[in-house]
């Protein structure tokens, strides 16, 4: 793949030989290359990678942020990358390495928006998700508006509780996270509580009766 058709007129005058670069000596970054690289076959370069001139640290052409997407260029053949250049000394370099990567990590989603944004797409492709995640990330959003309980009238029928398959569990406007030993667990004592009082009526008491007394015990 040429990289002069993947990167934009607006960034042709920055393009350099990839040739001429080499990695940040001590990048503690672990990148995802393989989405990298489909998000550069898919959409082109959209931003130069940041190079050291390394004329205070005697490193020359050395990348601070971008290790990952030269990496990725030069699996798709790349000889080329768009370049922005800085001549910073080892502490200043070594502060923008981490803090490219740290931002990233502080950085936060807005799940829903997220979600909403990925579903309406009309293929995954360059986006770094596939349908499982984002299968994933719907189930984690998309929760019933109502939930079902079982009352009186359905005594001894199984509960179809769906947002338990999901991991979930809520009521009212709050919601966490179980786990699927939580929820074996959860299903176990409502069996038994059925078995015994042939309804679940006041099972929710009988779980935080319990759940009240073991905080009071301290454990």
């Amino acid at each position: 793949m040429s990289s002069s058709a993947r990167i934009p007129a607006s960034l042709a005058d920055l393009a350099v030989p990839l040739a001429d670069l080499v990695a940040y000596h001590r990048n503690p970054r672990t990148g995802d290359v393989a989405a990298i690289s489909e998000s550069l076959a898919t959409h082109g370069q959209y931003r130069p990678i940041v190079v050291n001139r390394g004329t205070l640290t005697g490193r020359p052409n050395e990348i601070l942020a971008g290790n990952h997407t030269a990496k990725a260029a030069r699996e798709l053949g790349w000889d080329e990358i768009a370049v922005t250049w800085l001549d910073v000394d080892d502490e200043a370099a070594a502060k923008i390495v981490i803090v490219d990567n740290r931002s990233s990590d502080l950085a936060g989603y807005d799940h829903v928006l997220l979600a909403d944004i990925l579903d309406e797409l009309p293929d995954l492709d360059g986006t770094g998700y596939d349908q499982d995640a984002l299968d994933e990330l719907l189930d984690r959003v998309q929760l019933p508006s109502a939930l079902p309980t079982e009352t009186q009238d359905s005594e001894g029928a199984k509960p179809e509780a769906d947002y338990l398959q999901w991991g979930y569990m809520q009521w009212g406007v709050t919601r966490v996270q179980v786990t699927s030993e939580e929820i074996d667990r959860l299903n176990a004592a409502h069996k038994a509580y059925v078995e015994v009082h042939g309804t679940d009526g006041g099972f929710g008491h009988f779980v935080l009766d319990g759940s009240a007394r073991t905080v009071a015990a301290g454990a």
